[in-house]
């Protein structure tokens, strides 16, 4: 059977920003994770592969062990619909923290209350107040 699943690709950080998304998103868990054992090709201990879900929604991710001259680009972005103002605020400021403001937090004409930032780890999120 065919499926489309969001595969993050970290170099040594894929635990850390599983961490936090799952503790940020509602309904979110960490549902597996493989780790690169002693004389495998990745680093001991970080992820081979892992799975899990944000709000339902399932994601997998990486550590890769090659470096790679790219990464995330706000082109390509997680959106959140945030159910009220205390939902948005405590989303943006934990997903914001070390990372950079793209659009502030604020009202615009196509949403209440909106803003799109990129998390510390790189990944771009656009959140938006339903």
């Amino acid at each position: 059977m065919q499926s489309v699943t969001t595969f993050l690709m970290f170099e040594g950080q894929a635990e850390a920003a599983m961490t936090l998304y799952t503790n940020v998103i509602k309904n979110s868990a960490i549902l597996d994770v493989m780790r690169y054992g002693p004389e495998e090709a990745g680093r001991e201990g970080t992820v081979q592969l892992a799975r899990f879900s944000l709000d339902g929604q399932e994601f997998m991710a990486i550590d890769s062990n090659v470096h790679h001259a790219f990464t995330f680009t706000p082109a390509t972005s997680l959106y959140v619909r945030c159910a009220d103002e205390a939902e948005i605020d405590n989303v943006y400021a934990a997903l914001s923290e070390g990372g950079q403001v793209l659009m502030e937090l604020a009202a615009y004409p196509f949403s209440p209350k909106f803003a799109w930032i990129a998390d510390r780890f790189g990944v771009s999120w656009q959140l938006s107040l339903a």
